[in-house]
């Protein structure tokens, strides 16, 4: 099977040019991308469970694989949920796929949004890196699956990086579009 291209950029260049920069010393200590999970929370399908169907096809077609459908851990009477119900949408995605996901966020969707600046540079303490997006329209995929209503996606790109610093490096070879950061007064 044929690697994709941000899959032979990283085992071919980037991991030796990130254990120079980042001054490791063995080359399995360099980060990489372990998976990516797209979750998709549809506080419409409390009322309506079909809507779960949509999301799961145009989801399907975005990532390439099935999404799984998420349930509710605990009752909260405010949104009229009950534990166990489904409320979501979600799927993982590892390896070639990942990367040709990656691949088509990076250079296809993010430029794709309207008045984009650029990335957050926020990263959680583990050294994974969260996305949202409001419309999934910005994926070609989810222009061709015809559906009225337009939904936001969250976006887990989860790796073995020890911090933050290694992540944002790690993201940055990849040329993930970060914003600049500006001293505000």
């Amino acid at each position: 099977m044929a690697k994709s291209r941000f899959d032979e950029k990283y085992y071919t260049t980037l991991r030796a040019d990130l254990q120079k920069k980042l001054a490791l010393k063995n080359i399995m200590e360099v980060p990489k991308i372990s998976k990516i999970v797209l979750n998709v929370g549809v506080k419409e399908a409390v009322n309506d469970s079909r809507i779960l169907q949509h999301v799961s096809k145009i989801l399907a077609s975005i990532s390439g694989q099935a999404p799984v459908i998420t349930k509710a851990r605990k009752s909260i009477a405010g949104f009229k949920i009950r534990e166990g119900m489904p409320i979501g949408v979600m799927v993982t995605l590892r390896r070639r796929v990942m990367y040709e996901f990656l691949d088509r966020l990076i250079n296809v969707a993010l430029p794709n949004v309207r008045d984009f600046r650029g990335v957050k540079t926020t990263f959680d303490s583990s050294g994974n890196y969260n996305l949202g997006i409001k419309e999934w329209s910005v994926f070609p995929e989810a222009q061709a699956v015809s559906f009225d209503k337009v939904h936001g996606m969250n976006i887990t790109i989860c790796t073995s990086a020890a911090n933050g610093e290694q992540t944002q490096a790690l993201l940055t070879g990849f040329n993930m579009p970060f914003a600049l950061k500006t001293n505000k007064k």
